[in-house]
């Protein structure tokens, strides 16, 4: 009632309208009904289409394969860096002015090649001075000796003494001990001499000459006083591969080396930066005898051949070590195995086409492949192709792939 009191009191204080107020009147009538003749048909259209069958999407179409069985020799990866089997320092063992450098910096020069010529003047003179005095001490020799001769021809003929002998006896030894004194002074004079002319002690690299022509350079011959630094020279063929082992896989190669007898001679294929596949091969010859505490690792190193002298001390390489004869082994695409926080996972295919999630252990790759280490039977279908389409638990539509082993691939190390 309270309504329709309001409306009333409206319709008194609302003033007389004209006919175009009537006219809004209806037109509002009008558009209040087409809004719901519009909301009926949206509830009729909503309703029809929930009660049309939704039409289902096909399984998605993947590629199958049984795992590739393949003889596979357990094997150990590293990373390691090449070094000098020999690196000397060049120093100069005299003392004098540098007057010739007869190389180019980092050229290969051989053993026995003149590096670096020091003024050998004041050697010279020195060498000079030695002979001269071996000379007279050579004459004082003989004048003694002929002395000596006489005066025991005098004691023959009982007109000499035994003092006399005696004396003469002394004289030549004295003489004899100037010439092997002054034997020595010439040897030593030649020596330095010598050392004024320095070769390459070994074929390899020399580095960049730090000491330029015209340069007083000091020596030591027992290095005992200070000594000028004029280059540094490594060998390269054969040269060293660096590299640590860790603990647990130094278990593993003692493990498979325990029923072998004799020197340690083991191969190792590397693969240089820059080389596309494992094409070298070197000898591991050294294992050191005690673990670093700190690291955890053991210290072992390679000797490869390098008469190409491509390989570089400082450079890098990864290495493999072989740990045990060829064995039975599944592989499958690298791309097939899923990775599930720390686990890692496979599709297996059953009877009815429904792909589920297995849990696998994997290896490291061969060929281009994953080893699988358990997980899978060699009868199992796994998914290797489409498998972003495929979720647990899900029908799909399978065809036949194929699995190929690449030899020339690039393997890496395990799957982490």
């Amino acid at each position: 009632m309270n309504n329709r009191i309001d409306q009333t009191e409206v319709e008194i204080t609302t003033p007389r309208r004209s006919a175009t107020s009537g006219s809004v009147r209806w037109v509002g009538k009008g558009v209040a009904t087409v809004v719901i003749v519009a909301a009926a048909a949206t509830a009729f259209h909503m309703h029809g289409s929930s009660a049309a069958p939704v039409a289902a999407s096909p399984p998605p179409s993947v590629s199958i394969s049984a795992p590739l069985q393949r003889n596979i020799e357990g094997r150990l990866g590293f990373l390691g860096q090449f070094s000098a089997v020999n690196r000397v320092e060049l120093r100069a063992q005299v003392g004098g002015t540098l007057t010739r450098i007869n190389f180019k910096d980092g050229d290969i020069v051989h053993q026995g090649d003149l590096l670096f010529e020091i003024d050998p003047e004041p050697y010279q003179i020195k060498l000079s001075e030695a002979m001269a005095e071996l000379e007279s001490a050579n004459a004082r020799l003989a004048l003694a000796t002929r002395e000596l001769a006489r005066a025991q021809e005098l004691q023959r003929s009982e007109a000499g003494t035994a003092e006399n002998v005696d004396q003469k006896v002394a004289e030549q030894r004295a003489a004899q001990a100037a010439v092997d004194n002054a034997n020595a002074l010439v040897r030593d004079a030649r020596f330095d001499l010598d050392r004024c002319k320095i070769t390459a002690p070994f074929t390899g690299r020399i580095g960049t000459h730090l000491v330029s022509t015209g340069n007083l350079v000091s020596g030591s011959r027992a290095g005992t006083g200070p000594t000028t630094l004029l280059a540094t020279i490594v060998s390269l063929d054969p040269i060293y591969l660096d590299f640590d082992i860790s603990e647990s896989d130094y278990a593993a190669f003692q493990r498979s080396r325990e029923n072998q007898s004799g020197p340690l001679a083991d191969t190792v294929t590397l693969s240089p930066t820059g080389d596309s596949g494992y094409t070298r091969t070197g000898t591991l010859n050294f294992i050191d005898n005690t673990l670093d505490r700190a690291s955890g690792t053991i210290h072992a190193r390679a000797t490869i051949p390098n008469g190409d002298l491509s390989l570089t001390p400082g450079g890098f390489a990864r290495l493999r070590l072989a740990t045990t004869a060829p064995q039975p082994a599944l592989l499958v695409p690298d791309a097939a195995v899923l990775e599930d926080q720390t686990d890692h996972m496979v599709y297996v295919v059953g009877e009815d086409n429904v792909a589920t999630p297995r849990k696998v252990e994997v290896g490291d790759l061969r060929g281009g492949l994953r080893v699988i280490r358990s997980g899978l039977a060699p009868t199992d279908r796994i998914v290797i192709d489409g498998i972003p389409a495929v979720h647990p638990g899900s029908k799909i539509s399978p065809h036949a792939g194929s699995i190929r082993f690449s030899a020339k691939h690039g393997d890496e190390g395990a799957k982490s």
